[in-house]
């Protein structure tokens, strides 16, 4: 390995990601309608 070997914390967050979009933006029950959608067809993708 070239180099020193760092370690950058700024790169790493501990903050969820749900916290970065707004809880009025449309993609949020857009996500949950999929995963929905997603979790019916389980059984399928087995």
């Amino acid at each position: 390995m070239r180099g020193a070997d760092g370690y950058n914390e700024s790169l790493f967050t501990t903050v969820r990601l749900e916290s970065f979009v707004p809880a009025d933006r449309p993609l949020r029950p857009i996500r949950q309608w999929v995963n929905d959608a997603l979790a019916q067809m389980d059984a399928r993708f087995s």
